[in-house]
């Protein structure tokens, strides 16, 4: 059984995460959230990384920013997914 099945970061690597995050918020967004210098002061996604590498608290905010926004995004995914399906079999009935 895969341990890892629920978890949203598995198989997110950290690069990815902050591309992520950058292209949704700008570096602007990510300084107004957190206080991190590697995003205020002339930031870089490599200067970021390494911060976030060497310091496990930043990286589990930045972390958490990013699931919530994923749950998020899911639950859109899955609503609408719903709403398709039932459009498609209310279509479906019409026809007969």
């Amino acid at each position: 059984m895969d341990s890892q099945a629920n978890n949203p970061l598995h198989g997110v690597t950290l690069k990815v995460l902050m591309q992520d995050l950058v292209d949704r918020h700008g570096w602007e967004g990510l300084a107004e959230q957190f206080d991190f210098a590697c995003f205020h002061n002339d930031p870089t996604l490599k200067s970021s990384l390494k911060f976030l590498r060497k310091t496990e608290w930043a990286r589990a905010k930045v972390e958490r920013l990013w699931v919530a926004e994923w749950k998020v995004a899911e639950k859109k995914r899955v609503r609408n997914a719903r709403r398709k399906a039932r459009r498609a079999y209310k279509a479906g009935l019409g026809e007969e």
